[in-house]
């Protein structure tokens, strides 16, 4: 029997990471990046698997010396601690295994430095290695050469993850995008035909997370509608689980923008318990949409972006998004159109970050080709590799800073919080839904659970937060939500949630103002490279996973 060790390196803070928050949350970040389990579940019975994340705990490199194969997975955000673990682990002549993003698209980095190294999906080369492992025969590189059969993965080992100290819960259900968004390594990774697991797969993780006493799920794919027609019966099947569980679990994800082109799929999405969903908008522009090939999200029938934004809205989804600047299209007034356009969506969670070129995406290989891409990417440019061309990189800087000030400021992020939930009397589908007039104990047992969570999270997010203006502020915001939707504890809860957020957001926001002057920290350039793949990531349009999510040792961020 073996003894082996599965690493994850801390992020920095990023827009997404909730760090800011996340002791008024209870919580020590939040949620455990999808492939670790997953992993862990491939490893053959006979062998001891420990998983550590450095997200919720310390690195024990006492710990790690005594394990026969040491093995990380990261992301391109996590890859000066990568790079440090690796060093220390050499230095102790510890044998290393290295996947996931970054070994992926930047492999030449980890070079000399892993002794093994896996670049794309791994589901089968990881098993595939241990065998050999066992022979004494591996080989230094796996490179899988087909897709993964989603429907052959095992149950991941939920079991060794400490699923306490995390907001939420992450599961995969496919892979895969049609779409071809020259930004985006999905395609290129993952394919444009899209995988999914079984049914009674995913019924067996939301069977693992109920046992295991989480309540809130990141269902992690990258666009979980990207085969409408496969996810429906699906989608079916957690709405029949979440009535046989008294709508136990909460979910959310990432989607395209054609969901709301597809009643059904809205209507379905409710009824399975998704709440909220991250979209790629990206940007206002047309042009620039047109330019990145995001066009899906250009459809005249369709109606405008905002349309279809309060569209999704309108059947109970909350909606997240992500909004890229530095397109070829943008010029500097790019940023000021922003603040407007979430307004008028009523998106109050938005990442803007400027446009990265991520290596193996059309973006890359082009601005390779036009000599436009900026080898010493650091603390001038944000974190981006981008040459501009429709602004200076100075302008790029400050705008970015302007956009994230103006959008983030308390009055402009409570005005689209309440523009939704105090004017728009915003309902969640799942709170609307036939099921509850039937389970009226369940209903009740849901309120009082939430009334109390409410008035629990509202008191310490008053009194953990320093400045006693933005103090008042919050607690101004939480009365009024509380004498508005009083009888309904779900969505009371959501927003003292939401609140708690803005603080986290707005430390960041000092911190990008902070920086304009001078050298840009590293947890300033993750906030404005990273994505959420979208929220723990997995992929916004940014290019770095802030959904911290990916699913397999070597999914590119």
């Amino acid at each position: 029997m073996a003894d082996i060790v599965i690493v994850n390196p801390r992020f920095n803070t990023s827009f997404w990471g909730m760090e800011h928050c996340m002791s008024m949350l209870g919580k020590h970040a939040n949620l455990p990046v999808a492939c670790l389990p997953l992993l862990a579940a491939l490893v053959p019975a006979h062998h001891q698997v420990t998983i550590i994340d450095e997200n919720i705990e310390e690195v024990d490199f006492e710990r790690l010396a005594r394990a026969d194969m040491v093995c990380l997975t990261g992301m391109s955000v996590q890859g000066a601690r990568l790079l440090e673990i690796l060093e220390e682990l050499r230095v102790r002549n510890i044998f290393t295994v290295v996947g996931g993003p970054m070994a992926t698209v930047e492999p030449e980095i980890i070079e000399g430095l892993a002794d093994v190294i896996f670049i794309g999906e791994a589901d089968m080369t990881w098993p595939q290695f241990i065998t050999e492992w066992e022979a004494g025969r591996h080989a230094h590189r796996y490179e899988q050469a087909g897709k993964t059969d989603m429907s052959t993965l095992p149950l991941p080992r939920l079991d060794l993850l400490k699923s306490q100290r995390y907001m939420f819960g992450s599961m995969q259900i496919s892979r895969g995008c049609p779409f071809t968004c020259e930004f985006c390594d999905i395609i290129v990774t993952f394919g444009r035909k899209p995988r999914l697991k079984s049914t009674d797969q995913v019924i067996a993780e939301l069977d693992a997370y109920y046992c295991a006493g989480t309540r809130i799920v990141f269902v992690v794919d990258d666009n979980l509608i990207g085969n409408k027609k496969a996810i429906k019966p699906i989608l079916r099947e957690i709405a029949n689980w979440q009535e046989a569980h008294a709508y136990a679990l909460t979910l959310f994800t990432e989607a395209s923008l054609d969901l709301a082109e597809d009643e059904e799929l809205m209507n379905l999405m409710g009824r399975a318990g998704f709440q909220s969903v991250f979209i790629g908008i990206e940007s206002p522009d047309e042009a620039s949409l047109k330019e990145t090939k995001k066009l899906q999200n250009i459809r005249e029938r369709a109606g405008t972006l905002v349309e279809r934004v309060r569209r999704i809205q309108d059947h109970g989804l909350d909606v997240w998004c992500g909004m890229i600047v530095g397109f070829d299209n943008d010029k500097p007034q790019a940023f000021d159109v922003l603040p407007g356009f979430l307004a008028e969506a009523r998106i109050a969670h938005a990442l803007i970050g400027l446009l990265h070129a991520i290596p193996t995406t059309p973006l890359f290989d082009r601005l390779k080709s036009e000599g436009r891409l900026n080898d010493d990417a650091g603390s001038d440019a944000f974190g981006t590799n981008v040459i501009p061309l429709g602004m200076s990189p100075a302008s790029l800087r400050e705008g970015l800073v302007r956009a994230t000030t103006m959008s983030y400021s308390a009055p402009a992020y409570f005005d689209r919080l309440d523009k939704l939930f105090v004017e728009g009397r915003f309902k969640f589908a799942v709170h609307q839904l036939p099921y509850w007039r039937n389970h009226r104990l369940a209903w009740m047992k849901s309120c009082i659970e939430n009334y109390i969570m409410f008035a629990v999270l509202a008191l310490r997010v008053v009194r953990q937060i320093d400045d006693r203006t933005i103090a008042r502020r919050y607690r101004a915001q939480l009365l009024r939500i509380a004498r508005s939707r009083m009888f309904e504890p779900q969505l009371l809860f959501t927003y003292a949630i939401k609140t708690a957020m803005h603080h986290h957001y707005a430390t960041i926001t000092k911190s990008l103002v902070a920086s304009a002057g001078g050298p840009v920290p590293e947890s300033v350039r993750s906030f404005s490279r990273t994505k959420s793949r979208r929220l723990n990531s997995q992929q916004t349009s940014q290019g770095n996973r802030v959904d911290q999510a990916s699913e397999n040792f070597g999914v590119t961020d």
